[in-house]
């Protein structure tokens, strides 16, 4: 073999070696996209049903809840108690407002006050509530004592009707001005604080 067909081999064998490289690294690439995107399809199978159907986000904004929230505070709603249970007075809800004029497409925070089948009386700055004839003082132990609930009003609560009002009785728009809010409006409860991290809590149910 002439040196000249040797030299042609080994420039041959050498070109062959780097082309070899390029394709086991294009291929290692492709292989290690392809698991990162598996990854992620595998995420939002599990993220989606959660973020959708158990539990959402959601982030206070204004004073109509002060001073137990704040605007800022972010909020882990459970959407999926009030499947298998009903809203219990004290219960700290999220609701879709469509149904307030001018608030379509937007969402409310407020303490649920009445329940179905009860008759809420506003009078002299006290909330009552008067259930089988009988009248008693609501005492809610998660306001300053000296707040008042100003804005006389007495409704009674059909099937499926919640009276709500904001912690913030004098800077709150609330079932005092635009009615009742309908279980179907309910999107959940507030039960876990995950912002200011210093507030990190779960939301507590009080006891009248």
């Amino acid at each position: 073999m002439s040196i000249e067909n040797q030299e042609e081999k080994v420039e041959s064998t050498s070109l062959e070696g780097v082309d070899g490289k390029k394709g086991g690294g294009i291929k290692k690439f492709l292989l290690f996209f392809l698991e990162i995107v598996k990854i992620a399809v595998i995420a939002l199978i599990i993220v989606l049903p959660i973020r959708y159907f158990l539990f959402q986000p959601f982030i206070v904004s204004g004073a109509s809840m002060a001073p137990n929230f704040a605007t800022g505070d972010y909020l882990i709603i459970d959407e999926i108690s009030y499947r298998f249970s009903s809203p219990e007075r004290g219960d700290v809800v999220v609701f879709d407002a469509d149904f307030i004029s001018g608030y379509e497409g937007q969402r409310f925070i407020k303490r649920i006050v009445g329940l179905p089948g009860e008759t809420v009386n506003i009078v002299n700055g006290e909330v009552q509530i008067i259930k089988d004839g009988q009248a008693t003082v609501l005492n809610e132990g998660y306001l300053p004592k000296d707040l008042k609930t100003y804005g006389d009003k007495n409704i009674t609560l059909q099937a499926d009707e919640y009276f709500v009002l904001g912690d913030n009785r004098e800077y709150s728009y609330d079932s005092r001005m635009w009615g009742v809010v309908i279980r179907d409006n309910i999107v959940g409860k507030a039960f876990l604080r995950i912002l200011p991290i210093t507030s990190l809590s779960e939301i507590p149910s009080p006891v009248y």
